[in-house]
């Protein structure tokens, strides 16, 4: 087999793991806070640490690989993934977990930024480019569905440790086969890397999601809260200030003057930040209130995933013929009915009242996903594709990290007011103590500490708070998807999209528009 066949294998290898990862997690987040005890503030950063560290790494590793070698950075990219994929199989705790999955994403970041430059490095403008792009489209497509039905398997099966295990022997093939047989190669216009910039943007980033989270447990009128908030203010400030002054930023704030890359933005951080920050708190409901086992919770979202992958490919064939923001609007306003069409949800619901908005959501979220792509790059000549491209998968990860926070911290608060106002003082001495625990995620503990009369209250009030706070954020993630959907009706304009001099752009194939997101 020749060399370019392999670098694809490999590319695609690498892409197929970064992108399991963040589907197949989500299903095994009960059975990760029962092993550790684990707040619910902890299951938000195992996804948060994911990433935020993506986001703050991909622009940075593509402009390391440019000048340091691309062959070079994606194995070092797999080597790093794959010992934090062990590192997260071994964990002894949650902040071993977090750690781990931070660097997981710096990892994945790394990878993911060099994916596409090794892909067009091996396959020369012409038929065989865009077959390879279409293949590495399609099985990116494939990571996406099967996440939540592996997760599921090997939760229920072995154990959740294995959903991380799983990439050991993968990823070491994919690092073998990229350092024999696939050629290395360099920008000739390599830029160099911004690290104060990285430092200022990772670091508000950080600080923004900490003073997110931690707004449910301490109050969003605490030092702690308060603080972080600040602090993210004031690097995300001087994040603008360093770019406004390098001559190569990693950012180039220009971007910022075109409306349609703005609605691309916009859109980025929407879709990650409504349905897909949403599915988090659904598998939640699915295991915790439902008592459906992991495996059980996986095939119950394969609606969802087999809508959102057939709904993409369809928008794949039209995209040519249909203006960008005819299909990304309706797509939002589709994703926001879905969602209002899962709420409602009563203590005595079953998975099944979920069924039609999860398709309706999917197929919306299949018809945005590849036009936002086409967003991304398409306003900028070809040299700066990747930057372009690279900053809007960076908005889908701050989408995914800031949603899950804001959403999470939301629900939370609701749990706990639900709890207190249903369970009067003079059912139990303790309903602070309750309702805190019932918002932490731990309500199993405070029922077993609670004498045997005050149970079946305490159960039933945790249970209400749980849907009431579901079908609150389930409404949270209806309007930002609507709002998504006007700002997109607004600023995308086909006027803004450079007219390509080749072929078409290969971000239309599938790959590009699969960056990672919290499905």
């Amino acid at each position: 087999m020749s060399r370019k066949w392999w670098t694809l294998g490999a590319v695609s290898t690498g892409i197929f793991m970064l992108l399991l990862d963040v589907t197949i997690v989500n299903v095994a987040l009960p059975d990760i806070q029962r092993t550790f005890h684990a707040p619910l503030s902890d299951l938000q950063w195992t996804i948060d640490a994911y990433a935020l560290s993506l986001a703050a790494f991909l622009l940075t590793g593509g402009a390391l690989a440019d000048q340091f070698g691309r062959r070079r950075l994606f194995a070092i990219g797999l080597a790093i993934f794959t010992l934090g994929s062990a590192l997260c199989g071994l964990a002894s705790g949650s902040l071993f977990l977090i750690l781990a999955r931070a660097g997981q994403g710096i990892g994945g970041a790394i990878v993911y930024a060099t994916s596409l430059a090794l892909i067009a490095q091996a396959f020369p403008i012409g038929r065989e480019r865009a077959v390879a792009f279409g293949i590495a489209g399609a099985i990116t497509g494939v990571a996406i569905a099967v996440g939540p039905v592996l997760g599921g398997v090997l939760t229920s099966g072995i154990s959740w440790r294995w959903i991380f295990f799983v990439n050991l022997p993968t990823g070491v093939l994919a690092l073998i086969v990229t350092m024999t047989k696939v050629q290395e190669s360099r920008s000739p216009i390599a830029r160099r890397p911004d690290f104060l910039g990285f430092l200022t943007f990772g670091g508000g980033l950080i600080a923004l999601t900490y003073g997110l989270i931690r707004s449910n447990p301490d109050g969003w009128t605490s030092a702690t809260v308060i603080g972080s908030l600040a602090a993210a203010t004031a690097l995300l400030v001087a994040f603008v200030v360093v770019e406004r002054r390098q001559r190569l930023p990693m950012f180039d704030l220009g971007l910022l003057r075109v409306p349609t890359f703005v609605g691309g933005l916009a859109a980025a951080l929407a879709l990650s930040g409504s349905l897909f920050s949403v599915v988090t708190y659904l598998i939640l409901y699915f295991q915790q209130a439902l008592h459906l086992s992991a495996a059980q919770t996986g095939v119950r979202f394969l609606p969802l995933t087999v809508a959102i992958f057939v709904a993409s490919a369809i928008a794949g064939r039209v995209s040519d013929r249909v203006p960008t923001r005819w299909l990304i609007a309706p797509g939002f306003a589709l994703v926001g009915t879905g969602l209002m069409l899962m709420r409602g949800i009563s203590t005595g619901s079953t998975w099944t009242h979920l069924l039609s908005g999860m398709i309706v959501a999917g197929v919306g979220a299949g018809m945005v996903s590849v036009p936002l792509a086409a967003t991304a790059v398409g306003v900028v000549e070809p040299a700066r594709a990747g930057m372009a491209s690279g900053i809007n998968t960076t908005f889908r990860q701050v989408g995914t990290a800031t949603g899950v926070a804001t959403l999470g911290s939301i629900f939370a608060s609701h749990i706990r007011a639900s709890v207190s106002h249903a369970l009067s003082p003079g059912m139990t001495p303790h309903v602070a103590g309750i309702a805190h625990a019932a918002a932490s995620g731990r309500l199993g503990a405070a029922v077993t500490a609670a004498s045997p009369s005050a149970r079946l209250a305490i159960t039933h009030a945790g249970r209400a708070g749980f849907v009431d706070g579901l079908n609150v954020i389930l409404l949270i993630g209806a309007g930002v998807a609507v709002v998504a959907a006007l700002v997109t009706v607004l600023t995308v304009r086909e006027r803004d999209l450079v007219q390509p001099t080749h072929e078409p752009r290969p971000a239309a194939t599938g790959l590009a528009e699969s960056a990672p997101a919290a499905a």
